[in-house]
């Protein structure tokens, strides 16, 4: 079949390299002009990191990520209020953990299909008409085209959901958070292999340490208000606003902030969908069910569930409907149960009061002691998902 992709992130490439594998014709959309940049750091493992091993990518991964030893909660001082070994909880669990930067991971996925999948960047869907034999897509820029099936992996703004679904306010969980992180390069002070955070009522501040002498940031905080789209000054602006009295480092951070080499602003939202298709229209990774990134897993879920739909597609013999169905049946409860565990994780990201940042900063203390560790982290760490073996293989 001829199926169109729209979003060149995580779950599209992923979805076109085994739908290539299996003699599908995968065609990729993305509005941005070229690969996106920037973005923040994840904590990639599970069975995302078991789908990109069946694609050839953890060598690469492994290089290109990091392995922090040491995860740092500071005071306003900068003094150690609290700290762990991230890899003594890790590497308990076996292999398969990296932190890397998404658009690094998006990168490799990219690289993967190897220059063999048509892809249109610069231009975007504009219209579906599923007539039942086929879909016919008008695009923004480009002439309308003709495809037997179109996936919508374009995030959690999906304009492929809102075109087939339903608008995005049906459907989102707005998780009363935003998230922003940029990078500077040259910042001092730097910290090697280390997470530093400064966690006040309402807010947290992380710093990590990357390659070539560049510092990524990360800030989580609450905010009732419209978090600006497409608006990088007021964005900007916003950030300011909101932690200008943060304390730490924050104010040379902010301060530092316009020379900042990529940046990118977002609310912790979730997308809560009845059903993940309509007709020969489906969705995959946040377009169909964000967890949100407090989750700490969108990425991994987004190749497992591009991963799972082209096994169904490869085991339906091109019943799209059977196909579509069982890829939903395999996934949704452990998606929503994810979900549902993020919820929680805003206390821990963004406490509501003083209460609880103590609770916060105790808890990761603990982190050391194996038996509370396990008891906290180690459950999400066993991750629920049996993948379908490989199609085509």
């Amino acid at each position: 079949m001829k199926i169109l992709i729209v979003g060149a992130g995580i779950a599209g490439p992923t979805l076109a390299y085994w739908l290539r594998r299996t003699g599908h014709e995968p065609v990729i959309v993305e509005r941005a002009p070229r690969l996106r940049r920037g973005g923040y750091a994840v904590d990639f493992w599970g069975s995302g990191f078991q789908v990109a091993e069946r694609m050839g990518l953890a060598p690469r991964l492994h290089e290109e990520g990091y392995r922090f030893l040491e995860a740092r909660e500071v005071s306003g001082s900068g003094r150690r209020i609290a700290h762990f070994d991230p890899l003594r909880l890790i590497d308990g669990y076996g292999g398969g953990y990296v932190t890397i930067l998404r658009s690094d991971l998006s990168a490799a996925i990219w690289d993967a299909l190897q220059g063999e999948v048509e892809t249109v960047f610069g231009d975007t869907v504009r219209s579906l008409h599923d007539d039942g034999d086929r879909v016919l897509v008008e695009f923004a820029h480009g002439s309308p085209r003709e495809f037997d099936l179109v996936v919508g992996a374009d995030g959690l703004h999906s304009l492929v959901r809102s075109l087939g679904f339903g608008p995005e306010p049906e459907f989102e969980r707005d998780l009363g958070i935003t998230v922003a992180a940029f990078d500077l390069e040259g910042y001092r002070p730097r910290d090697e292999l280390v997470a530093v955070t400064h966690t006040v009522v309402g807010a947290l501040t992380l710093r990590i340490g990357l390659r070539d002498d560049s510092t990524m940031f990360c800030f989580m905080f609450r905010h009732e208000g419209e978090t600006p789209q497409d608006d990088l000054m007021a964005q900007q602006q916003l950030l300011r606003d909101r932690l200008r009295d943060v304390g730490w480092e924050v104010p040379t951070i902010l301060e530092q902030m316009p020379r900042a080499r990529t940046f990118f602003m977002d609310r912790a939202s979730q997308i809560l969908l009845p059903s993940w298709s309509r007709g020969r229209i489906a969705l995959i990774g946040d377009a169909a069910a964000a967890p949100s990134l407090l989750a700490g897993q969108g990425s991994a879920l987004a190749m497992v569930e591009a991963y799972v739909l082209a096994c169904a597609l490869h085991e339906a013999d091109g019943d799209h409907r059977a196909a579509f169905a069982a890829y939903q049946s395999r996934l949704q409860s452990v998606v929503r149960t994810k979900q549902d565990a993020a919820i929680g994780m805003g206390s821990a990201f963004a406490p509501r009061n003083r209460a609880q940042v103590l609770l916060r900063n105790v808890a990761l203390g603990l982190m050391n002691v194996p038996l509370i560790a396990n008891l906290a982290i180690g459950r999400s760490l066993r991750d629920p998902i049996v993948l379908p073996p490989a199609p085509g293989s």
